[in-house]
This record gives structure tokens, C-alpha cells and sequence, in this order.
């Protein structure tokens, strides 16, 4: 029985499923939207907003601790600049999850996990040659 056993196992060892989250929290705060299974998506929600909760704090023991996380500096300036500022004033609740699906080879259900209040990027329009 897994009483008080937090957390999901993913059916992996405990260092590869460290390494796939620390992956997972890296992309998503690079990108600020990822598509992932749905389990996975769960799982990562957790170490984002304790992330970004460390991130509001914004001190050098916060950042110390993040670093242990992620897995890259741009990442990390991300969070600590842009990030920081756009939540400082928000309670909870970072992070959103949608499910898009299933997969097609295996079934799996997938989510794209993103960023709450993220400006959406337009696509810039296309120019067709020889149009005037």
C-alpha cells in the first residue's frame, strides 16, 4: 500500500522521472506552453507553481533553489524577470491544464500544459509574391 505517498510514479525510476520534470519545468518556462500526456501534465503543474511561488519571493535562497530545478539559465532569467512580474500580484494558480486528445500509437491522453495570462502571439501574415 503507497500510503502518504505523494507524487505519481510514471513508470520510471526516481532519477529518470527527476530528469523528465526538470525537462518538462524547463521547456514550459522557456516556451510557456507544452503538450504533454496528461499524467505528466499533472505532475509538472506541481513543481511549476512551487516555482513561481519561490520565484515571487525573488531572494537569493529562491533562486539558489530554483536552480536545482531548472535546467537552464535562460530559464531561469525568464522566471525571475518576466515571469515574476507578470504573477507578483497573483494568488495561485499559474498554470493551466487542456486536454487536446489521444495519441496515436498507444492511446495515451494528451494535455498541453501552459502559463495563465500569457500574450498570445499573432502570426504574422504572410506576403504573396507578385501581389500588389
Amino acid at each position: 500500500m503507497r500510503h502518504l505517498k505523494a507524487g505519481r510514479r510514471l513508470a520510471r525510476t526516481t532519477e529518470h522521472r527527476t530528469a523528465l520534470l526538470r525537462n518538462l519545468i524547463t521547456q514550459l518556462f522557456e516556451h510557456e506552453r507544452i503538450q504533454t500526456t496528461h499524467a505528466k501534465a499533472k505532475e509538472a503543474r506541481m513543481w511549476a507553481e512551487q516555482l513561481i511561488t519561490l520565484a515571487k519571493r525573488g531572494d537569493l535562497h529562491a533562486r539558489r533553489l530554483t536552480l536545482r530545478v531548472l535546467r537552464s539559465k535562460k530559464a531561469m532569467v525568464k522566471l525571475f524577470g518576466e515571469l515574476r512580474e507578470r504573477y507578483q500580484e497573483r494568488p495561485g494558480g499559474y498554470t493551466r491544464i487542456i486536454p487536446v486528445g489521444f495519441r496515436v500509437g498507444d492511446g495515451a491522453a494528451l494535455s498541453v500544459l501552459e502559463l495563465v495570462g500569457r500574450p498570445e502571439k499573432l502570426p504574422k501574415a504572410k506576403k504573396k509574391a507578385g501581389a500588389s
